[in-house]
């Protein structure tokens, strides 16, 4: 009996090769799909290509080879009746779904991002940002430059933080801890998390101050179940940070930057912070080795957007040092992130 093409295709180094060097079409379709809010078409059940393309101003029969696509990667499924439904894999695309990457999707594969993509190579040859070279200007320059697009990274940022930020507030440890200051926590979900868990800890979010602005209008600021205990303070972290709390955290800020804005911001954090003082870094910490890794792809993509890195535990040492901190452990959660304590040297 002759095995399907498929599995041949599978079993073959150069059919695996082949699914890497297209794998990109499949993440074009997914951010297609997403932008279609074709999931959240599906919500109500099963619908035929046509009735899906009507709901989202879509081309009937190139939706259709579109949901073809993703079904042969699991996104969505053709039922016996030709109609189509959800997938494990398709409700994550949900707006409403617990856990949703629609955020995710339609950002990370969007136009200006897979832009600074195709400048890769240049950016292993020389170690600059592909992004600057491609835009003209640093990311987050771009962003504040067109406020589409930053309202959308805010909601990919809000992706990721639904699955990360609760793992985060089940492994800290905040003994001693009574005011826990996040630097950079944009509209407090992590910080909303952990107040949560830890009634007798108040916080406080800095943030530029545009983020300030639209997260006071935001259900963590107003949220009857914190009490009140939840602050916002607007800056500019690389200047200074406000003193008053006992510790600093910070998820997804230092995998931004070069080392030495790095240190910045980590000695700006450690003259506000008493003699006491605690640091918890919410970031992907690099392990040795050749197993995959989302922390080893996302440097990758720090190389190409930020010119940041995401880094080894003595990595995290040398900056802690530098700023006069000690890293005093790596702490696994049950996301992807490990929470790299710090104290004052």
């Amino acid at each position: 009996m002759t095995a399907p093409a498929a599995t041949l295709r599978q079993l073959s180094p150069q059919g695996r090769m082949l699914d890497l060097i297209v794998g990109y079409w499949v993440s074009c379709g997914v951010h297609a799909a997403a932008r279609l809010s074709i999931a959240d078409h599906l919500a109500e059940g099963p619908k035929s290509a046509e009735e899906l393309a009507k709901a989202a101003g879509a081309h009937a029969p190139s939706l259709l080879r579109l949901l073809r696509m993703l079904a042969g990667a699991g996104v969505f499924r053709q039922r016996a009746d030709g109609r189509w439904d959800q997938t494990p894999l398709s409700e994550t695309l949900r707006r409403d779904a617990a856990g949703s990457m629609r955020g995710f999707a339609r950002m990370m594969v969007d136009g200006y991002s897979l832009r600074a993509w195709e400048g890769l190579l240049e950016s292993v040859r020389t170690g600059a940002a592909a992004f600057d070279r491609v835009h003209g200007k640093r990311v987050f320059e771009y962003l504040a430059e067109h406020p589409d697009q930053a309202r959308e990274f805010g909601e990919a940022m809000s992706s990721l933080s639904s699955v990360e930020s609760p793992a985060i507030a089940e492994a800290i440890d905040l003994s001693g801890v009574t005011r826990l200051m996040d630097v950079g926590g944009s509209h407090g979900a992590l910080l909303a998390a952990i107040l949560r868990r830890q009634p007798g800890v108040n916080g406080l979010v800095l943030d530029r101050p545009e983020v300030v602005e639209s997260a006071r209008r935001d259900a963590h600021a107003g949220d009857p179940e914190l009490g009140g205990r939840l602050e916002f303070a607007s800056g500019d972290f690389f200047e200074s940070v406000p003193a008053g709390a006992d510790a600093c955290i910070m998820k997804y800020i230092l995998h931004d930057w070069e080392d030495e804005l790095c240190v910045r911001l980590l000695s700006n954090c450690r003259r506000a912070l008493p003699a006491s003082g605690r640091l918890f870094v919410c970031e992907n910490v690099i392990l040795p080795g050749n197993d995959p890794s989302w922390g080893k792809l996302l440097d990758v993509n720090m190389l190409v957007g930020t010119g940041g890195r995401e880094r080894t535990e003595a990595d995290f040492a040398q900056l802690f040092s530098a700023a006069g901190f000690r890293l005093t452990r790596v702490v696994p959660t049950a996301g992807p992130l490990s929470i790299v304590e710090g104290s004052a040297a």
